[in-house]
C-alpha cells in the first residue's frame, strides 16, 4: 500500500509540473502576442491577457502543491538549524498543521467560491469559461497539497530516487 500510495504521488507530482510548466509557457506566448497585435499590428485583442490570468491561477495552485512535495516553499532554514533537533522536529509538526489548515480552508473556500462564481461568464471567452471553471485550480491545488501532506506525514519525504530529483544540478567535476 505504502509504494503504491508513493507512485501515485510521483504520478501526481510529475503532472503538476506538467500542468504548471505548460500554463507558464502559455502565458510566455501569449502576453507577447497580445503587446505584438496592440503596438505592431493596431488590433488589440480582448482575451491575452484574461488567458493569462487563467494561466496564473493554474501555475500558482497546481505548482504551489508541487512545490509544497519538493520542499521548495520558503523556510526559515537559519531558524530550524539554530535549534535543538526535538525543537526542529516540534516546528515540522507545525508546519505540517498550519499546510493542514491552508490546504482545508482552499478546498472548502475555494469550491465554494468555484459554487458561487460557476454561472458568471467571462466575457472575453465562449460562454463555456465561467469564472467558476477558472477558479477550479484552487480547492484541487488543495486536494493535491492534502495528498502531498498525507504522503509526508504517513511515508516521510520523497526517496532520493523519486521523480521529484531528477531535475537535480549534476556534478561536473
Amino acid at each position: 500500500m505504502r509504494n503504491h500510495y508513493r507512485k501515485a504521488m510521483q504520478g501526481l507530482y510529475l503532472a503538476c509540473i506538467v500542468l504548471s510548466g505548460s500554463a507558464m509557457v502559455i502565458i510566455t506566448l501569449i502576453i507577447p502576442f497580445g503587446v505584438f497585435m496592440r503596438y505592431a499590428m493596431n488590433d488589440p485583442q480582448g482575451w491575452p491577457e484574461p488567458a493569462a490570468v487563467v494561466m496564473m491561477v493554474m501555475f500558482s495552485f497546481i505548482g504551489g502543491a508541487a512545490v509544497y512535495r519538493a520542499n521548495g516553499q520558503i523556510a526559515v532554514e537559519a531558524l530550524t538549524k539554530a535549534v535543538p533537533p526535538p525543537a526542529r522536529a516540534a516546528m515540522g509538526w507545525i508546519v505540517r498543521g498550519c499546510m493542514l489548515v491552508i490546504a482545508l480552508f482552499m478546498v472548502g473556500y475555494g469550491a465554494h467560491l468555484c459554487q458561487v462564481t460557476w454561472e458568471n461568464r467571462i466575457a472575453e471567452f465562449p460562454d463555456h469559461l465561467t469564472a467558476g471553471l477558472v477558479y477550479l485550480p484552487i480547492p484541487i491545488g488543495g486536494v493535491l497539497t492534502l495528498l502531498f501532506l498525507i504522503e509526508k506525514v504517513w511515508l516521510g519525504d520523497p526517496p532520493e530516487g523519486d521523480i521529484m530529483y531528477s531535475d537535480q544540478a549534476a556534478d561536473l567535476e
